[in-house]
């Protein structure tokens, strides 16, 4: 077994022991959080395969996890209560009632698909116009579910879900979310990525194909963001239009900026720091009225490291010890 595979083993073993620990030491709220931060770990590991292996700017992320929370939902929803709130469902649809996993996998695939589509249409486009289209494409499906009602039940949202989405589960995907980043980033397809978003001339020279390579970046990043609206459904047991808004495309973005555009380590320390802010101002908001204080913070520290350390906490890179010792970058 090679150094770096026992390295990457034994994190895995480590995150194993912690997810455990969390599962028996904490309570229901604190397992809660904790299952929040793994989903944004997720989120923002995802958003990595397009704004920072390839840097494209995209905001969409949020339509492609409601896509797949919309469809894991739809796919596990109990066939008894079907009638009730979803009475117009399609007859096959209305007795189809999938196990967790495949329905995750249903949802991911499903904002894969759909990002292959949306893809095809904008990724011509570059910097701040790929950004507008993706806006474009986030408000043209939160629009969609609105009118959907159904198979959404439109601004109501589908309520009553079944909890199943646990530390296991969330983790589990933690762990698959990162190796698929690790694997790609130290791979050639990763080396063609980064070729990319550093000189698209000179990658374009050496025979990349420039529009496959950022649309398979676009795919893979909604395959897993289409898993992550899965497990946030099925966390909250509640999907709502307004839940896939603007300003969490906004906070996974700055979970990316500040941890450093293309670093995997740099998306989780985001992550858990923006995590655990806006957590911890929760009791702030609620006790004084004082809402969006943790948003505001967000900000602030994104303006600071965009002007003090404008490529973020770790850069493009991952620490010494853990990147492959071919490979510091």
């Amino acid at each position: 077994m090679t150094a770096e595979r026992k390295r990457l083993l034994f994190l895995a073993l480590a995150g194993l022991a912690l997810t455990a620990v969390m599962q028996a030491v904490f309570d229901d709220y604190l397992r809660t959080m904790a299952c929040f931060v793994g989903i944004f770990i997720i989120l923002a590991a995802s958003l990595n395969f397009t704004n920072g292996f390839a840097g494209l700017f995209s905001l969409g992320h949020p339509a492609f996890m409601a896509i797949g929370g919309y469809v894991a939902a739809l796919l596990t929803f109990n066939p008894e209560m079907k009638p009730l709130f979803l009475p117009d469902l399609p007859e096959w649809l209305m007795s189809l009632h999938l196990p967790f996993l495949p329905a995750l996998l249903a949802g991911g695939a499903a904002a894969a698909l759909t990002a292959t589509v949306v893809g095809a249409a904008v990724l011509r486009l570059r910097g701040h116009y790929l950004a507008v289209a993706t806006m474009g494409f986030l408000i043209i499906v939160q629009v969609l579910i609105t009118n959907m009602e159904p198979y959404t039940r439109g601004p109501l949202g589908l309520n009553g879900l079944d909890a199943l989405t646990d530390l296991w589960w969330v983790y589990a995907w933690v762990l698959v979310t990162l190796y698929a980043c690790w694997k790609i980033k130290f791979s050639s397809y990763g080396r063609m990525l980064q070729s990319v978003r550093e000189n698209e001339l000179a990658a374009a020279c050496l025979g990349t194909n420039l529009f496959h390579a950022r649309l398979a970046a676009l795919v893979i990043g909604a395959f897993f963001a289409g898993v992550a609206g899965g497990l946030w459904g099925h966390l909250v047991t509640a999907l709502t239009p307004v839940s896939f808004s603007l300003a969490l495309a906004f906070s996974i973005v700055v979970m990316v900026v500040v941890g450093g555009t293309g670093s995997i380590t740099g998306a989780v320390v985001g992550a858990v720091i923006f995590s655990c802010i806006t957590e911890l101002f929760r009791p702030l908001e609620e006790n004084y009225s004082v809402y969006g204080v943790g948003e505001i913070l967000m900000a602030l520290v994104l303006i600071l490291i965009l002007v003090y350390r404008p490529q973020g906490i770790f850069g493009s890179r991952e620490p010494d010890w853990l990147a492959p010792q071919t490979n510091r970058s």
